[in-house]
C-alpha cells in the first residue's frame, strides 16, 4: 500500500483536499487500499482549514511516506512546518504541490533550480521571488524528478490523475477520471488558459458558435459558414463577434485549432499532417506558420518538449 500524506497547517486550501478523492477513487476502482491517505501536521489534533471548518489530523511521524501532498494557504506556514518540510525529501519518494502550495515549497528551498508552476494569478510573483526556481506559468502541471507542481483549483486534479497513472498505468488514471465524471487527464504541457474561456462570448447566440466551431474544426469554418449558424448575415455576425470577443471569427478560429493541434502534438504520436487535417489546418505548412506564430516554434518542438 502506497502511503500519502497531506501537510495541514492552519488556513490550509480546502480545495487542495480534492486531491485526496482522486486516491480514494482509485482504491474504488482496484477493489482494494492501494492508497492510504493520511492528514498530517506537525502537532497532530485539529486544523483549521481556509474554509473555516475543522481536520483532525496525525502527528508526523518517522514512517517513510510514498507521498507528501502539500497545498496552498491563506496564511503563512509556521515555521516548524517550513523546518519538516525541509527534510521531507528524506521521509518522502515524492512531493506534490497543487496550486499556491508550490510557493511553500518554494520557500522551503525544494524548487531550487527545479522547473515548477503554480497558479498564473501567482507564478510571476512567484519567478521574482524565488529566481531560483525556473518557473513555468503556462503549464497545468510539471514533474521535475521528485517534485510534481500543478495549475490552480481543478489542474490539482490533473495532477493526482497523473501520479495514479505513474503508478498504475494509463488505464486505471482513464477509469478514475471517468468515475469522477472527469475528461481524462489535461497533459501536463497543456496551457492553463482555454480559448473558449478566454474568448468570454456575452450571447448564448455567439456561444453556441463556439461550441459548433469546437466540435467542427476539420471543417472549413468560413464567416458564412458560422453566421449561419448564428442565424444572422456575414457582415451582421463579423460585427457581433468582434463587440462580443474582441477578435475576429478569423483569429478566433485559429486559436481554437492551434489549441487541439498543440494538444494532439503533446498527447499523441499522430503525424504532423493528420494532426493538421483533423484540427482544419489543411497542410502542415499552414499549421508550422500559425505554431510560430503564436508559440515561436514549430509543431516538432512543442512535441519534443512534451517528450521530454
Amino acid at each position: 500500500m502506497r502511503k500519502v500524506g497531506f501537510m495541514l497547517y492552519p488556513g490550509y486550501s480546502a480545495m487542495s483536499l480534492v486531491v485526496s478523492t482522486v486516491f480514494e477513487m482509485a482504491n474504488l476502482q482496484a477493489g482494494e487500499t492501494l492508497y492510504g491517505v493520511h492528514m498530517l501536521s506537525v502537532h497532530g489534533g485539529s486544523i483549521r482549514t481556509s474554509a473555516g471548518f475543522q481536520i483532525l489530523s496525525d502527528r508526523f511521524s518517522s514512517e517513510p511516506l510514498d507521498l507528501l501532498v502539500v497545498g496552498g494557504s491563506i496564511e503563512d506556514p509556521p515555521p516548524e512546518a517550513l523546518a519538516l518540510l525541509r527534510q521531507a525529501p528524506h521521509f518522502a519518494r515524492r512531493i506534490a504541490a497543487p496550486c499556491t502550495g508550490a510557493l511553500i515549497l518554494a520557500e522551503a528551498g525544494l524548487l531550487d533550480g527545479r522547473r515548477a508552476t503554480t497558479h498564473w494569478m501567482y507564478a510571476r510573483g512567484m519567478a521574482e521571488r524565488y529566481p531560483k526556481v525556473k518557473v513555468e506559468e503556462d503549464r497545468i502541471f510539471i514533474a521535475d524528478g521528485p517534485i510534481w507542481t500543478s495549475a490552480g483549483m481543478s489542474a490539482g486534479i490533473d495532477l493526482a490523475l497523473a501520479l495514479v497513472e505513474d503508478d498504475l498505468g494509463i488505464e486505471v488514471a482513464r477509469q478514475v477520471a471517468r468515475k469522477m465524471v472527469l475528461y481524462h487527464r489535461r497533459s501536463g504541457g497543456q496551457s492553463q488558459f482555454s480559448t473558449l474561456l478566454e474568448l468570454e462570448p456575452k450571447s448564448d447566440r455567439m456561444q453556441a458558435v463556439l461550441i459548433h466551431a469546437q466540435r467542427n474544426l476539420a471543417s472549413r469554418l468560413s464567416v458564412e459558414d458560422l453566421a449561419e449558424v448564428a442565424h444572422l448575415s456575414p457582415r451582421q455576425f463579423s460585427r457581433a463577434f468582434q463587440s462580443e470577443t474582441g477578435q475576429s471569427p478569423a483569429k478566433a478560429i485559429e486559436h481554437m485549432r492551434l489549441e487541439a493541434a498543440r494538444a494532439m502534438m503533446e498527447e499523441t504520436n499522430h503525424p504532423i499532417d493528420l494532426v493538421a487535417q483533423q484540427t482544419g489546418f489543411a497542410d502542415r505548412d499552414r499549421m508550422r506558420r500559425a505554431f510560430i506564430r503564436s508559440y515561436g516554434q514549430p509543431p516538432q518542438a512543442v512535441r519534443r518538449a512534451a517528450r521530454a
